[in-house]
């Protein structure tokens, strides 16, 4: 059945791929009309999570944000689609890396690389990083139900030499690669919600205590990597510009946690720049501390 779902699904998405950015986006306000005003996809979660994020805000004012989430959202999945067909040229284009200069300094300091991002502008497209660098880029993702369209995406990553690795797999990737003397930069996306256990660290992330993911930080600090934030910001439909910040050059020198800490501020404060721009479809704060 999976393979069945793939070969139908496959050519609409090619030929969605290869369509020109004009008519791309055309496509993205129908859908749009489609995912918010019909189908409704995920809208009482939005409005929950900009209630507790913006109490401050009119609903009017909300519901602009609202509205401006899902139309950015339905053209980042289109982008996201582009990526099968789009060419280096292209993306390096709509993708750009400010300060680039800043990481490629930290790569001559000889340890793996933690990234850190957020769920923020274009989180699909900083795989057109690993063309300009020396170190072996790999992404942490959540492994797709569907084989097929699994190794599709592992496929359209590699192709910008970008390596996907499951959470699990982590750990032992990085083992491996650091016993071999093999130097990485690995994609940790750590703003959305860790699984429920009684061992979670909370932190206050806009207006309510939140447990928050420490993953990165735990795997930086065990194998000395350095940490570096990646803001990515939009300029306009289909362009979107990054830089490169570090964290810390030396993670064991700092507390535990107070790096965790340090990403999620950052998160929100990218966020409250322009709200419009987070992925708010995710149940932020579905845990509550004293659960």
């Amino acid at each position: 059945m999976q393979r069945i779902v793939f070969y139908i699904l496959y050519p609409i998405l090619w030929f969605i791929s290869i369509l020109p950015f004009r008519l791309l986006y055309i496509l993205s306000d129908i859908i749009y009309v489609f995912i918010y005003y019909i189908v409704g996809y995920r809208k009482k979660t939005v409005k929950e999570n900009l209630q507790i994020a913006f109490p401050q805000f009119t609903e009017k004012e909300r519901l602009a944000i609202e509205k401006q989430s899902y139309k950015h959202l339905v053209d980042m999945f289109l982008e996201m689609i582009k990526t099968i067909s789009i060419s280096e040229k292209e993306i390096n284009k709509r993708f750009v890396f400010k300060n680039l200069d800043v990481y490629l300094d930290l790569e001559k300091k000889g340890k793996s690389i933690a990234l850190m991002c957020s769920h923020y502008a274009s989180y699909e497209w900083i795989v057109s990083l690993n063309s300009k660098i020396s170190f072996k880029g790999y992404a942490i993702y959540k492994r797709i139900a569907n084989e097929y369209f699994d190794t599709l995406v592992k496929d359209i990553r590699a192709k910008f030499k970008a390596y996907l690795i499951t959470t699990k797999e982590t750990k032992k990737t990085i083992e491996e690669n650091s016993s071999k003397g093999i130097l990485g930069i690995y994609g940790f996306a750590s703003d959305q919600t860790p699984r429920r256990n009684h061992t979670m660290y909370w932190y206050r992330f806009f207006n309510r205590e939140t447990p928050i993911h420490t993953g990165a930080e735990a795997l930086a600090k065990q194998y000395n990597m350095n940490m570096i934030y990646l803001k990515v910001t939009k300029v306009g439909r289909g362009y979107y510009e990054a830089y490169f910040e570090v964290l810390t050059e030396d993670v064991n020198s700092i507390p535990d946690y107070q790096i965790s800490e340090l990403f999620i501020r950052k998160t929100e404060e990218q966020i409250k720049e322009n709200p419009g721009y987070y992925l708010w479809t995710h149940k932020r704060w579905k845990h509550k501390k004293n659960e």
